[in-house]
Order: C-alpha cells, then sequence, then structure tokens
C-alpha cells in the first residue's frame, strides 16, 4: 500500500488526500464532514456493529441515493461525501497511469491525473447503479479509466484541429455553454451564436468533410459570411448594428478558443475541490431523522445482508470460473487486466498473433459470461437483453478490479 488507508467511515467520508509534489502526503480532513458523519452514525448505532466494508457500501449507497434525490436537502452536502470517499480509487488511478502512455501523447504525472479524475466524480457516478454494482468503489474504479481515456482522446484530437474544424464539430448548446462560461451577455452570445450558424452555412458547404485542418476561410468568403449574417439580423432585431467581416472573424476565433478551453480545460485551470463549499448544510446541528431519511427506504437490514451474501456468492463464482479457463487464457487475461498491457503488446509478449490473444479474450469472457448467467438463474433473475448487458457490464468490473488487484491469484 503506497499509502495509509482510513480505518473508519467517518474518516472514509470525511478526508481528502493532500498531495506533496507527485506523491501521497497525509489525510486532510473536512470538519464539517467529519460533524455531518459522526451525526450519522450516531443516529444508526446498529450499522457500526457490521465490519468496515458493509458500513462503506450501507453509506456509499445512502450518500449516493441523497446526491440523487431531488427531494433531498443534502445534495451537495452528500457529493463531498462521496467525493471524500473515492480518494483512494482516485490516487491509484492517477499513480496506474501517470506516465504509461494513456493515450499517444500523455503528458500528465500523478498530480494532473488526481485533479482530472476529481473533476470528473460526478459525470462518472451518473450512470452508477447500486442493484446491479458490487459497490461503488468497484464501479468508479472501472468507469473512471474510460472517462479520462475518453477525455484526453477528445482533447489530443481538439490540440490538432484548427479553430475552424473545431468550430465544424461543436454545436450550438456546446458554443453557448462555453459563452456563458466565460460570462458573456445575452445579446453577445446571440450575435456570436448567429455568426457560427452563418460560418457554418457557407463553409461547411465548401469543404470535404473529415479534415481536421480546414484551412482559414478566404477574404471573399468572410465577406459572404458577413453579408449574410447583416440579412439574418436585420430580419430579427432592427436595433442590432451590423458587423464587418473582420468583426466576425475575430468573433469566431474568440468562440473557438473558448470552446476549446470549456470543452478542454488545462490541467492547471481546472477547479480543484474546495472543502468549504456548502458549509451551511454540514453545521454542528446536522441530525439525520431515521423516520424521514432516505436510510429508512434505502436498504432494510436483511436485505443488506443478503445483498453481501450474494456478492460474496458471485465472487466465488467467478473466481472458480475463471481457473476453468487454460493456462494462455489465464495468462492473457493477467496480462489485459492486471499489467493493463494493450492487444499489441501482449502479442509482442507471447510471441503470438493478435487475433488468437482477441479470440482467447473474447472467448474467455463469454465463459464467465455463462457462468455468471447460471448463477443470476440460480436467485430467479430473469433473463432478457437488458439483463444480459448489465451482467457483462458486471463481469467486466469484476475483471478489472479484482484481477486489477496484485493480491489477486488466478
Amino acid at each position: 500500500m503506497v499509502f495509509p488507508a482510513r480505518k473508519n467511515v467517518i474518516d472514509a467520508f470525511s478526508t481528502f488526500i493532500e498531495l506533496r509534489g507527485d506523491r501521497f502526503n497525509k489525510w486532510s480532513a473536512n470538519s464539517s464532514l467529519r460533524r455531518s458523519m459522526q451525526n450519522c452514525c450516531d443516529s444508526f448505532p446498529q450499522i457500526l456493529q457490521q465490519d468496515f466494508s458493509q458500513q462503506e457500501r450501507y453509506w456509499s449507497i445512502y450518500w449516493y441515493k441523497n446526491w440523487q434525490s431531488p427531494q433531498s436537502d443534502y445534495v451537495s452536502l452528500a457529493k463531498m461525501h462521496l467525493q471524500a470517499y473515492l480518494q483512494e480509487p482516485l490516487y491509484i488511478f492517477s499513480l496506474k497511469n501517470a506516465g504509461r502512455g494513456i493515450t499517444s501523447n500523455n503528458r500528465y504525472d500523478v498530480a494532473d491525473f488526481f485533479q482530472m479524475a476529481n473533476a470528473e466524480v460526478e459525470t462518472v457516478l451518473e450512470n452508477f447503479d447500486f442493484r446491479r454494482s458490487s459497490g461503488l468503489k468497484e464501479y468508479f474504479s472501472m468507469a473512471i479509466r474510460t472517462r479520462i481515456r475518453d477525455i484526453l482522446r477528445q482533447r489530443n484530437e481538439a490540440d490538432v484541429c484548427t479553430e475552424w474544424a473545431l468550430l465544424r464539430k461543436i454545436s450550438k448548446k456546446v458554443l453557448q455553454k462555453a459563452l456563458e462560461n466565460q460570462g458573456f451577455g445575452a445579446t453577445q452570445i446571440a450575435q456570436y451564436s448567429l455568426a457560427w450558424k452563418c460560418f457554418n452555412k457557407l463553409y461547411v458547404a465548401k469543404q470535404a468533410r473529415g479534415t481536421r485542418q480546414l484551412p482559414k476561410p478566404t477574404p471573399q468568403l468572410w465577406q459572404e459570411i458577413a453579408n449574410l449574417y447583416n440579412n439574418c439580423v436585420s430580419m430579427l432585431d432592427k436595433d442590432v448594428p451590423p458587423s464587418t467581416a473582420e468583426e466576425i472573424e475575430t468573433w469566431l476565433q474568440k468562440a473557438a478558443a473558448n470552446v476549446r478551453n470549456y470543452k478542454f480545460p488545462s490541467v492547471g485551470s481546472l477547479d480543484a475541490f474546495n472543502s468549504q463549499d456548502d458549509s451551511n448544510q454540514t453545521s454542528e446541528n446536522l441530525l439525520i431523522s431515521s423516520d424521514n431519511s432516505p436510510m429508512a427506504d434505502m436498504i432494510a437490514e436483511e436485505e443488506f445482508h443478503a445483498r453481501q451474501d450474494e456478492i460474496s456468492r458471485l465472487n466465488e463464482v467467478l473466481s472458480t470460473a475463471l481457473k476453468a479457463l487454460d493456462n494462455q487464457s489465464q495468462q492473457i487475461f493477467r496480462l489485459y487486466y492486471r499489467e493493463e498491457l494493450t492487444q499489441q503488446q501482449i502479442m509482442q509478449q507471447l510471441q503470438t498473433n493478435q487475433s488468437m490473444i482477441s479470440r482467447k479474450l473474447r472467448k474467455g469472457k463469454e465463459f464467465l459470461l455463462e457462468k455468471l448467467l447460471e448463477w443470476g438463474k440460480s436467485l430467479h433473475i430473469f433473463v432478457n437483453p437488458n439483463q444480459i448487458k448489465d451482467m457483462s457490464n458486471a463481469l467486466e468490473e469484476w475483471l478489472q478490479n479484482h484481477l486489477g488487484d496484485s493480491n489477486m491469484t488466478l
């Protein structure tokens, strides 16, 4: 372990990793969150009788449901507790991927990845379903990898786009959000949006699709765009003055820069998590009533224990199935999920062809899914296409997290 584990649920939901340079320095406590968790634990002392992992799951679902509920008075508070709870997988992800070439142009260190991943917690958790996942941390550890990889691929693509190619790729909604984010007023946003619409109408029609390096429009084309813009403005609002081709070119250059910053901010400009946010919601007197709390309708204690038994059984079923694979398949799974090698890298290491690697992975996962479906039927789970998709996702999550554990043996 590269950093000390948190020993109790109060710490687990109220402390944050403080980095020194590029490595873990210490756990930093947020006093408001600590009081909030202490009040919760005092209100439900029976939860403290469970082991630490069960307490973690119980409170992670509790705060997740508070965060997702529009009727909850503690949405922002719940988000802060979840952000604290996910510090370990955030840091482990950052350690694993810094300098490893997560994309073809990886320029990021541990602190960079940690900051980026922290900023994506809310987006990643939107698709979490506690009924179909082995746990919030397990789901997050899998999903954050995909999310950050997608962001970096898009950022790399945007880096090589000209302003004009980027303006072709975006939607009106993204343009307006980017301008709002920079403090543009409604009138200015309307002007920029109309100029962008005229630009796309005239420029796109004359360009081949699928190119990133679109050239700057010619002076003649800028004048055509300005003429179209002025005709549209005169029909919409006679009080808005006409604009020149030079003005519209400047507007769209600014628009492209704002979109680039909005969609793909530099790591240094990402807002760090502000642990003092919403402090009014976490006052010392915060108490949660067991009658009115989402805890009352969350998971009954008997159901909670049954769920823990199911998770234990799922681990047993998949571990047994994994060991039933042939030795080469087990080796490929280990390299792919634990070492996080690509299929091409595995091919080079094993001195074989990529089609065989791909086939072994596919056939192995089909075998594991078959065993998982058999287990589901034993629990009287009706299997339909959506259920199979859910189980496939659960299998992928299990493989990434359990094989990713260096203490796990095949």
